[in-house]
């Protein structure tokens, strides 16, 4: 065994002791005006408002298709170019807070979402909402991971004799919480107040900008050396040992993400089309509800083992996934919504414990880095599948299409399952 792996095997083993007691080999930088305890949520109030940014215009594309003419394909398209921008950035920028300090990376990444929303003000034009999808997605690529990695090191340094699930949770509830916040505002304030294209986007620019202050006010955890390393763009950094477990989470996390793709893309124009319910806060409330669950059931399971949530998240997500499918078949909105909250509380619990899983893999140095690699996973299940979705209705109809997007996340769920539930 090579002095890499035997060092990553030392570390998992010390991380997952009940005490986690050793001191995280970080500290802070400076002094800064709040301590590790307040800047901890903080951070998570700034993940949360800037997950919950990324999903506002999910109840408002049925307005966009009314205002400006997008069809149900153009709609995945605006959808995967935020993808895409999370992707290039996390691939590019996911991993440099390791080297460059938490803060340093996190502040400029929630003012640039900040841009994305006054660039969502402008105009509503394809080419401009494009232009925002991509910068906004440029933005969660950064925050993601380093968020991640922030909120885990607030937590030791506050409370060093504590366990590391308080901390997994925060994380993974703000990022699936953002998703459920975001449209069930959004919704709210398209159907109920002026300017529906607008107002939401007013809103979140407010809570980005205080989020961003809150930022600049928090401990840094990561001194960068004297003289940082040469960059270089993303790599999966685990031990060669853990590797086909890591990849296992990844193809997971690219389902889960998929899944909850589907709800805040084309899902809406299943709610309003297929399914008859035209209502923008109804449009607003299905996303909330998928991700008010995918929430709930990782607070639910907090103190259950990770391969347990596994186990018990790919099974949710899959059936929730059949009874998606079958809805829109017969149709049944009460089945649609039933099977949705069940899919997303499985993709909740699966993407909790492939964090975890990942966390535990991962050399404490190296973490932030790791986490990248995750959510790279995720956000190409985010954007490839639900495009696939979006192709498919080109050439067939939605329900066909649904059913294709369905047979291959099951597929996949299938394939990783076995390697991610060993023991």
């Amino acid at each position: 065994m090579s002095p890499q792996t035997a060092t990553a095997g030392r570390a998992t083993r010390s991380a997952s002791h009940a005490g986690a007691t050793a001191r995280p080999p970080f500290r802070s930088a400076r002094r800064s005006p709040l301590g590790h305890g307040p800047g901890f949520w903080v951070i998570a109030f700034a993940f949360l408002t800037a997950m919950a940014f990324t999903a506002v215009p999910a109840p408002l594309w049925a307005l966009y298709q009314a205002r400006e003419g997008f069809s149900t394909f153009m709609v995945t398209v605006v959808f995967a170019a935020y993808a895409v921008g999370v992707v290039v950035s996390l691939f590019l920028a996911g991993h440099v807070s390791d080297r460059f300090g938490r803060r340093r990376v996190l502040l400029p990444a929630v003012i640039v979402e900040a841009l994305a929303a006054v660039m969502f003000l402008t105009s509503t034009s394809l080419g401009v909402v494009i232009a925002a999808r991509v910068v906004s997605g440029l933005g969660v690529g950064m925050i993601t991971a380093t968020a991640t990695a922030h909120l885990s090191e607030l937590h030791t340094t506050a409370r060093p004799h504590a366990g590391r699930g308080r901390s997994d949770l925060i994380s993974t509830t703000a990022n699936m919480g953002g998703f459920a916040v975001g449209p069930l505002v959004s919704g709210l304030l398209a159907q109920y107040a002026d300017a529906p294209l607008r107002t939401p986007y007013l809103v979140f620019l407010a809570l980005l900008l205080l989020a961003a202050v809150g930022v600049a006010l928090v401990p840094e955890t990561v001194e960068p050396a004297e003289e940082p390393p040469a960059y270089r763009p993303q790599r999966v950094t685990v031990p060669p040992a853990a590797r086909p477990a890591f990849f296992a989470a990844c193809g997971a996390t690219l389902a889960a993400f998929a899944v909850l793709g589907l709800f805040t893309s084309v899902g809406p124009a299943f709610v309003a089309g297929t399914l008859h319910h035209p209502s923008r806060a109804l449009a607003g409330l299905v996303p909330f509800l998928d991700f008010g669950c995918a929430a709930g059931a990782q607070a639910l399971l907090l103190r259950v083992g990770a391969r347990r949530q596994l186990a018990t998240g790919l099974a949710a997500m899959v059936t929730g996934l059949a009874a998606v499918t079958t809805a829109v078949w017969l149709p049944s909105f009460g089945l649609f919504l039933a099977g949705g909250m069940a899919a997303g509380a499985g993709a909740g619990v699966l993407f909790k414990g492939t964090v975890s899983t990942v966390v535990s893999l991962a050399e404490p140095r190296r973490r932030g880095e790791a986490l990248a690699g995750l959510f790279l996973a995720a956000y190409i299940g985010l954007a490839v599948p639900v495009l696939g979705l979006g192709v498919g209705t080109l050439y067939v109809s939605q329900r066909l299409a649904l059913l294709g997007f369905a047979a291959a996340l099951i597929a996949i769920c299938a394939a990783v399952s076995r390697r991610l539930l060993r023991r």
